[in-house]
């Protein structure tokens, strides 16, 4: 199992250099195709709050604002893209509808690299960001600081659909990893597993694992965080939004915890 294709969203901004750059390094890793895509506002997001209470000026300019900020924008994903040391990094701008069209993109890609901000819902990507991880259910790697193919990586591990997802689809980082280590927050689940079965079936796809398991009760996403620091880990992976997306909004949950929090890196999978 390996990438062959790695996707960037790009918003035109200051950002964009650094997870690029860290997206290079997965590319690299893997010989894969680095396919940075510049998603601007769109202008038709504009469309419903234009009617009868719009003047046809200040309608006019706002639709001049957003193509002139889509076009700066794009100047600077291009030189983000030309600044790259990495032969195989194609570049597209998108076109209305940028959502649409990066969704397509994001289904022809193994990988979606995005930046802390985007995660937690922050700046022009966060809503990319929701649908690429949630709706489109894309494998998603949030960059924080510079990322290590390799190293220590552990998997958090609860037995349901969401993280045995996330274990599969982030197979071809495990079998690069260093050591893994499943993460098994027992006493924080009503769920019934064991976790010595995701051991067994890593072991069978070449991922040499150990299990570290936390019979501490209470809320699973900072024992997880908490466990993944302790062990030094550069990546931690997790399936995303076992809950609704409503209840994680409104309750919080695991995910949302470790959208939130500072490190390390995360690979997501819904």
């Amino acid at each position: 199992m390996d990438w062959s294709r790695i996707m960037v969203p790009l918003s035109g901004g200051d950002g964009d250099a650094d997870v690029a750059a860290q997206a290079a390094v997965v590319a690299r890793a893997f010989d894969a195709e680095l396919a940075l895509v510049h998603a601007p506002a769109d202008v038709a997001d504009l469309m419903p709050w234009i009617g009868d209470g719009f003047m046809g000026g200040v309608q006019a300019s706002a639709v001049d604002s957003i193509r002139e900020a889509a076009a700066s924008g794009k100047a600077s994903a291009e030189a983000t893209a030309a600044a790259l040391a990495y032969a195989k990094t194609t570049f597209v701008s998108l076109a209305s509808p940028v959502l649409g069209a990066l969704a397509m993109e994001g289904r022809l890609s193994d990988l979606v690299v995005f930046d802390t901000g985007a995660a937690r819902g922050k700046g022009p990507l966060s809503e990319a960001f929701q649908q690429i991880v949630a709706d489109e259910q894309r494998p998603t790697l949030v960059v924080r600081g510079p990322i290590i193919v390799g190293g220590l990586v552990a998997v958090a591990w609860d037995g349901g659909k969401e993280a045995s997802r996330a274990a599969r689809t982030a197979l071809p980082l495990l079998q690069k990893a260093d050591e893994v280590v499943v993460v098994a927050a027992c006493g924080a689940s009503s769920r019934k597993f064991d976790p010595a079965r995701l051991e067994a079936f890593l072991a069978a796809r070449g991922v040499k694992a150990r299990v570290q398991k936390i019979d501490e009760k209470g809320e699973a996403g900072p024992l997880i965080q908490g466990a993944a620091k302790s062990l030094g880990a550069n990546l931690l992976v997790a399936g995303a939004f076992g809950h609704t997306r409503l209840q994680e909004y409104i309750f919080g949950g695991t995910t949302r915890t470790l959208l939130n929090s500072e490190s390390p890196s995360l690979f997501l999978s819904h």
